[in-house]
């Protein structure tokens, strides 16, 4: 857990419930009618490596990305995935296709409600150029994000809007006892965890993505019931227990 300040301030969660080091790579099935889905960040990007925000720009994958994307693949070979889906940006695209190179039987569809979040004009640019310009704006969007409307871009509320939607019909398509891939971006993937857990965008700032990272949700009781995530942000197949990945502008 990574504090900003005093105990009373946010908490983001770096990682949760890591099994790698106890010989069990995710954590273990409750039982053989759980809906297993993996989400996973896209790879690096020369973008994440420089901080600078990407959102809807196609920026794919720098040679890095690309091994962590393999790296991810090797971490998940021997786990049966049944479907796959991925944001038809390049970078998560890349990254699933990579990753499935183990499951060739597999068919990935895409989705183009899980693409990043449009930053408009903020696109391309690093943040020391935007406090040049939106100063204020830019301290709202590291403090209190779901007060931020991008200029000319979107906010906080339609990316949970849309990313929802697009979570909630791939849990619905999955069968009890299956495993489903998901790709997609920091700011998606954040969505979902907040989702997951119950929480709205005020709380978007609490989980990390690393490139390549997994995370594992388990609807236990069906697709009505709440469900559980069983793990977070796991990056230990791309060197080390922490997250050492280039965060990017997110």
């Amino acid at each position: 857990m990574n504090f900003s300040g005093q105990f009373s301030e946010p908490v983001q969660i770096e990682s949760l419930n890591l099994t790698a080091h106890l010989g069990e790579p995710l954590p273990k099935v409750r039982h053989d009618r759980v809906k297993r889905l993996l989400l996973v960040r896209h790879g690096e990007t020369n973008w994440n490596r420089d901080g600078r925000f990407q959102g809807q720009i196609d920026i794919p994958l720098n040679e890095y990305g690309q091994h962590q994307a393999q790296q991810a693949g090797d971490f998940l070979k021997a786990v049966k995935i049944n479907a796959a889906v991925t944001s038809s940006m390049s970078r998560p695209k890349e990254t699933a296709e990579l990753i499935l190179k183990h499951h060739p039987h597999i068919e990935l569809t895409e989705r183009k409600d899980l693409w990043e979040i449009s930053h408009g004009t903020w696109e391309g640019k690093l943040e020391s150029e935007i406090r040049l310009t939106d100063s204020e704006l830019l301290d709202a969007w590291q403090a209190k994000p779901e007060t931020v409307q991008m200029p000319e871009g979107e906010n906080l509320n339609d990316v949970f809007e849309r990313a929802i939607v697009a979570w909630n019909d791939i849990v619905q398509n999955a069968t009890p006892g299956t495993t489903t891939l998901v790709v997609a971006h920091d700011a998606i993937n954040k969505a979902i965890l907040c989702h997951v857990v119950g929480v709205g965008p005020e709380s978007f700032w609490s989980f990390k993505q690393g490139n390549g990272a997994v995370s594992v949700i388990d609807y236990q009781k069906g697709d009505a019931r709440p469900p559980v995530l069983r793990a977070a942000n796991i990056t230990v197949h791309l060197g080390g227990i922490l997250d050492k990945t280039a965060a990017g502008a997110l």
